[in-house]
């Protein structure tokens, strides 16, 4: 099993405030890994200094060996120009139709529109939307569509890892679990790496590895399938929807109650 990112010592300070104090975190190759942790613990910044949207107070990012904290921005663009980005809440424009918000990236930089076409239709397809939506724009769409015009977006770079940012926020339990199928399906079929921040405890049926983020350090990683067996005790509290406050250290308590 081949890394692909790896984080070291990384540290975020906002003001007086730090959010990531000291993570360590190796996302393997071709892999789906989740990371989770309850609000405010950083995880879409941790998320966002690995794409380099935001840069670390300290520490080191390296994907695929290069450390991208020490690069200028030219030179991000080009390391991250196959790393796709699913933003929260799909962040589609209004004012674009389908087309136009899939294709922006290529038709921003020259393409002509009749050659964009054929490659959003084929990004739609593995989403599973189908030419009827190539120009409604996003008021006309569903949330669950929305989210897929979002992930045809990312897909047109052709990206080797992607990284979701809470890609089922706001959406019923019956279409998150279609955009998890469709995540899975996609990482699997195009042979991808996903990272994904998440608070549904259901994205564990189709991830490979979990990390929990728990103030400001990941305080567990370990395989997704066994993560009900776990005895940290911060999952513990997590998985189960424990109220916060301090956690009790008696792994034999816990285990108990499986």
């Amino acid at each position: 099993m081949s890394t692909i990112i790896s984080v070291r010592d990384l540290k975020k300070k906002f003001g007086e405030k730090w959010v990531t104090q000291g993570v360590n975190l190796d996302i393997p190759e071709g892999m789906m890994t989740v990371i989770i942790g309850r609000s405010g613990e950083g995880k879409s910044v941790l998320l966002k200094q690995m794409i380099g949207l935001i840069h670390p107070t300290s520490g080191e990012i390296l994907f695929k060996g290069l450390d991208i904290t020490k690069l200028s921005d030219q030179e991000l663009e080009e390391q991250f120009k196959h790393i796709g980005y699913v933003f929260q809440f799909a962040a589609l424009l209004d004012s674009l139709n389908t087309f136009e918000n899939v294709g922006i990236t290529l038709l921003e930089n020259g393409a002509k529109p009749q050659d964009v076409l054929p490659i959003v239709k084929e990004k739609l397809g593995l989403v599973n939307l189908h030419e009827e939506t190539l120009y409604k724009y996003p008021s006309e769409l569903s949330g669950g569509m929305r989210k897929r015009v979002g992930l045809a977006r990312t897909l047109v770079t052709n990206p080797e890892i992607i990284l979701y940012d809470e890609p089922t926020t706001g959406l019923d339990p019956i279409t998150a679990r279609v955009i998890h199928e469709l995540m899975y399906d996609m990482q699997k079929r195009l042979k991808l790496t996903s990272v994904v921040i998440s608070h549904d405890i259901e994205i564990f049926k189709y991830a490979d590895k979990v990390a929990l983020l728990n103030d400001g350090k990941i305080a567990y990683f370990g395989d997704a399938k066994t993560i009900w067996e776990s005895d940290n005790p911060y999952i513990y509290q997590f998985i189960r929807g424990l109220p916060e406050g301090p956690i009790q250290t008696e792994v034999a308590h816990f285990k108990d109650k499986f």
